[in-house]
Formats: C-alpha cells, structure tokens, sequence
C-alpha cells in the first residue's frame, strides 16, 4: 500500500518546518506526495527563497503561495493585502484550487488556536483551510478551481498541556502560549529519524534565525536539545462531512 499523499498549509514561510517538517519528511521518505501551501509572502521576497530551499530539504516541492501579505510584515507582498484582512471567499477558493490541483489523501493546518503562538494568521490559516478542505470536495463550489476532490482527512498540528512545560525554556515564559487537553491530539508522531532533517529546514529560513525568532532559538540549542524537543509532533484528526470509509491516516 503506497504513502497517502499529503498537502499542508500554512501561514509563513517556516510554519511548514516547525509544525510539522517531520511528518512531511517521513511522508516524503516513504515515497508519498507532498506538497506545501503559504499564506503569506510573496515570489521574488527573500522569505519565498528560503521556503524554497526548506521545502527542497523535506522533500516537498516547490513553493505554493497564496501571495497575501503577513498581518504584521506589509512588505512580504508589496501592494498585496494582509491576509487577515482579505474577502474570505477569495482566500477559500485559492486553497480549493491547490487541494484540487495536488489531489491529497490527508491535509495539515494550523490548529484552532493558531499552534503555540497563537498568531492571527496562524488562526486565519486554520479557518481558511478548514473550509477549502470541505469545500474542494463539492462539484457546485468554486467551479472555475478544477474538478472537486475530498482529502480523507485533515490534521490540525498542535502541542498538548504535557509539552508545553519542556518547551518553556525555548520560547520564554513571558510569551502567551495556546496548547490543548492532553486527551484532545489523535495522533502522536516520532519524527525522530527525521529530525536533522526537520531541524535543516528550519535553519534553512536564515532570516528568521538571524532575528532571533524561534528557528534562531532553536539554532542556539545543542543536538540532544533539539531531538528531546522536537522529535515528536502532535495533530488533531478532522474528517471532512462529505468523507465516507475508508480511513486514511497520518504516518505514526
């Protein structure tokens, strides 16, 4: 039986490596499909080529950018508007067209609360996502965006209560962080054999490690640090309404 294919989404260029560069690199090593879905930043920024460069490392293709810029950053796409603040149906329908291009067996996204850090694009992905991912399945919705396919199942990457505490020391105790009951996550996966992999895309995105943002905290980590902390990822299991049996599921 051959990999499910595996299309993910999210909101900024190294989203994809932090919440779940593991799942795509086993997905990827496992001979399956995958490809990734930026919200924001533009082609030609220097954003774009460093995802370029990530996604190449996680074996998932090239770039697929929604083009709308960052909440807080307007230069990520000059002249483009924020993504929070786009009309809804456009933003949906752009998912539509990838989920309908790419045809995947499972999707990812941000989870409700926007992952960790709670960013307002990260919450504006997931609702986004979650409506393409029910939408992309039905003929009457979004016509012009190629003919109607139902992913199996969509995961939602997130963190329970119990990793939150280990985490405190990378992300500091002053930030606001978003985490769900333990009982809540579906999937618990060991990216473990993949995690140089994951942490090399990570790093591939230089200028947020040059800024001091999350991958330059990850950087500053020693090896053993890095595999304690980040070898394990966490996902919430949605099934799209329109998905009759049989199950597909995420690689664990």
């Amino acid at each position: 039986m051959s990999a499910p294919s595996l299309l993910a989404v999210f909101a900024h260029p190294d989203d994809e490596s932090l919440s779940a560069g593991g799942a795509l690199a086993r997905h990827a090593a496992d001979g399956a499909r995958t490809a990734v879905v930026t919200a924001t930043w533009a082609n030609g920024t220097h954003r774009a080529e460093e995802l370029a460069e990530a996604l190449r490392i996680l074996g998932a293709g090239k770039p697929r950018l929604l083009g709308y810029a960052d909440a807080r950053v307007p230069r990520s796409a000059p002249g483009c508007v924020r993504f929070c603040e786009a009309p809804l149906d456009e933003a949906v329908g752009r998912v539509v067209k990838h989920v309908r291009d790419f045809r995947p067996d499972i999707m990812v996204t941000h989870d409700a609360y926007g992952g960790l850090p709670g960013h307002p694009d990260h919450v504006h992905t997931h609702r986004v996502t979650m409506l393409a991912a029910q939408a992309a399945g039905l003929a009457q919705l979004y016509p012009d965006a190629g003919a109607p396919w139902q992913p199996r199942a969509l995961y939602l990457a997130t963190h329970p209560h119990s990793a939150v505490p280990a985490l405190r020391d990378v992300i500091g105790t002053r930030k606001a962080v978003y985490s769900v009951p333990d009982e809540q996550v579906t999937a618990t996966v060991d990216v473990g054999p993949w995690i140089e992999q994951k942490i090399a895309a990570v790093l591939a995105h230089r200028s947020e490690v040059e800024r001091g943002a999350l991958p330059g905290l990850i950087a500053a980590l020693p090896p053993d640090a890095r595999e304690r902390l980040f070898a394990t990822e966490w996902y919430i299991r949605h099934t799209p309404m329109t998905v009759a049996a049989p199950q597909t599921a995420l690689t664990v």
